[in-house]
């Protein structure tokens, strides 16, 4: 087991910002998605692992600290000078000497940035420079905190397709911290959802869906005629402006496609649908929390 998490509380002040109770397991080569709202404790366990906040509890790992890196959502580098230099000096080695750097530096291309400083970067000049530092670490286990905030759709999805295209074949163990559940469709085959500091439920994307949501579901618009059209039918929580159904079986499914598509309904089909599960996740618990109380 590569990292095991058990009766972990971190506190600021008199405020817990993060309960876990149930031992979290993490193996060699998983693609784990840390899911939740602000607030929930997603950054503050990524700091609790690699020991850069105060904790209660037991964290085990085989692994050395310099066999962990992070790239944590905020950033900062000198500013009055090349992030060519930056990189080398922080880096240790030449970028015409390092054949990985180089590989590293054409593959997010970005060569032309070399020479610029780093308040002159565009926001995905910026993302891009700290991911290819990351990376040179080539770490067994890899954090990405918020590695997309705010950028815009077309890079934050051209930035995650590199960042997915490259860690295809590897072995290095990734952690994903994003609110962007698109992302953790692309990279995450587990997922841990917190919410509030405490966790909601974690396994893999299928076991979480089928848990939670069925075998699939359509999402139409929430409107009256929808309402009444889908009124026979399993409802699930989403969204505000959304209308969720869930499909337990095979024939449910084909019942319902039939319906919409003859009532001209647009809808969306999905069996992975992460926003839907882990709004069906906290529904769950809270209940249960609830019924408990």
């Amino acid at each position: 087991m590569l990292l095991t998490i058990n009766n972990l509380q971190v506190c600021y002040g008199s405020q817990t910002a993060l309960q876990i109770n149930d031992p979290i397991y993490i193996e060699e080569g998983e693609r784990i998605g840390i899911i939740g709202s602000n607030g929930a404790g997603k950054t503050t366990l990524v700091k609790a692992v690699l020991g850069l906040t105060n904790y209660k509890g037991s964290i085990r790992t085989s692994l050395k600290p310099e066999q962990m890196a992070a790239h944590m959502q905020f950033n900062h580098y000198a500013a009055t000078m090349p992030v060519k230099v930056i990189m080398e000096t922080i880096l240790d080695t030449s970028i015409r000497k390092n054949t990985q750097l180089q590989e590293l530096i054409s593959y997010f291309e970005f060569e032309k940035c070399l020479n610029k400083r780093y308040p002159h970067l565009s926001g995905g000049q910026k993302q891009r420079f700290t991911i290819i530092m990351v990376m040179m670490q080539n770490a067994p286990l890899t954090f990405y905190d918020e590695v997309t905030s705010g950028l815009d759709f077309e890079t934050r999805q051209k930035l995650m397709e590199k960042l997915s295209n490259w860690y295809k074949d590897k072995a290095n163990t990734l952690c994903i911290v994003s609110h962007y559940y698109s992302e953790l469709e692309m990279l995450a085959e587990k997922i841990l959802i917190l919410d509030q500091g405490r966790v909601i439920d974690m396994g893999t994307k299928e076991e979480l869906f089928g848990k939670y949501c069925g075998r699939s579901v359509f999402i139409v618009d929430n409107t009256d005629r929808n309402h009444k059209l889908l009124d026979s039918y399993m409802k699930l929580a989403a969204p505000e402006h959304l209308l969720a159904v869930s499909c337990p079986d095979l024939d449910t499914e084909r019942k319902i496609s039939e319906l919409l598509i003859r009532e001209n309904v647009n809808f969306k089909r999905s069996d992975n649908d992460i926003e839907i599960m882990s709004t069906n996740a906290k529904a769950v618990y809270y209940e249960k929390e609830g019924a408990v109380k």
